[in-house]
């Protein structure tokens, strides 16, 4: 078996949040309280999925902003907010003011394209603007200047009683360097790391070449995302050092009940026929999800081409399942899987 080239660092999780249309704070407490134990068993960060207009967390900078007063050190991080629905002057404000509320813990992750299901949804987002808006990288590349202070305005001073700034506040000095870009394609990875951000690289990746093909079996999934963390950190002036984080859906069954690893087989059953091959016209490849052991899925991480080449991860934890098995999956991510992988829980 081949060895892991960076000892796991960072051990993190990522939460959908989804919520019953009757009762939603149910749903968001229930977020909000695995936030919590992630921080008690020793997690180093905890990531929120964003859904627009679905029964899951639209806003995850409030939700951050209510759990960085529950917990104390774990970092909070978004996976991913899709810019294409967001102003980044606005979002640079809320991003910086979670930010300083949390004494430093906030690491958003964004997305650049136009909004899903555009075409039924552009009237009620940009009724004026829908043909005009940009979807580009140039979205980010705003945010990033107002969140690394730069100006948003050529007009600064006083006037009468009030007191103007040129640049976004409040300013959060740290937050520059804890911005991540989720891509899934080579051209993305090569942008994110010539911008000097950090890089998100989950269970979705685009075969958009033959690298990582095979005659026989086609396109493997942990060669094309292999080739993207090198394309990352070769364009980005870190090197070597850049920042990446993988997001795979592992679940591990140590403690789980019979009922619990039934239902967890069949979950990653139900969603294994969409990994044999490149989906749609997009060709999204879709990495297979590992259920098992804590010393089984660590054994095949260990093989992951792509594993082998980061120390920091977070893991998506699987939507539809109960609070109890969230509670049961974290426990053992933690307490076995974690260190299987040479991890160690944060003090």
């Amino acid at each position: 078996m081949p060895p892991t080239s960076r000892p796991l660092r960072k051990l993190g999780f990522l939460t959908i949040g989804l919520f019953d249309e009757a009762d939603p704070r149910r749903g968001h407490e229930s977020t909000l309280e695995i936030i919590e134990l992630g921080e008690r068993l020793g997690f180093d960060s905890a990531w929120l999925r964003h859904r627009h207009l679905q029964y899951g967390i639209s806003s995850p900078v409030a939700v951050m902003a209510a759990a960085s007063q529950r917990t104390r050190r774990i970092e909070l991080g978004t996976a991913v907010i899709p810019l294409g629905w967001e102003n980044p002057l606005r979002l640079a404000e809320d991003l910086a003011t979670v930010d300083i509320l949390s004494g430093g813990r906030i690491n958003p992750g964004v997305s650049v394209g136009p909004p899903m299901h555009y075409d039924q949804v552009k009237e009620a987002l940009y009724p004026d603007t829908a043909q005009a808006e940009d979807f580009s990288y140039e979205r980010v590349r705003r945010l990033l200047d107002f969140v690394r202070g730069k100006s948003a305005t050529d007009f600064s001073g006083v006037e009468g009683f009030e007191v103007f700034s040129d640049r976004v506040q409040p300013h959060s000095p740290g937050l520059g360097r804890r911005m991540w870009y989720g891509g899934g394609s080579l051209g993305s990875a090569r942008w994110a790391g010539e911008q000097g951000m950090n890089f998100l690289t989950s269970s979705v990746v685009k075969a958009e070449s033959p690298q990582g093909a095979d005659g026989e079996t086609g396109f493997d999934f942990a060669e094309i995302q292999l080739g993207l963390i090198r394309a990352f950190r070769a364009h980005h002036p870190d090197g070597e050092n850049a920042r990446v984080s993988q997001g795979l859906v592992v679940i591990p069954t140590d403690s789980a009940s019979p009922e619990q690893r039934a239902k967890y087989e069949e979950f990653a059953a139900r969603r294994t026929p969409r990994t044999a091959s490149p989906q749609g016209p997009a060709r999204l490849l879709f990495a297979p999800d590992i259920v098992g052991s804590s010393e089984e899925i660590a054994e095949r991480l260990r093989a992951h081409a792509a594993f082998r080449e980061v120390d920091e991860v977070a893991f998506a934890l699987p939507f539809t399942f109960e609070h109890e098995d969230y509670v049961q999956i974290l426990t053992d991510m933690a307490t076995k899987l974690g260190p299987a992988l040479g991890w160690r829980p944060a003090a």
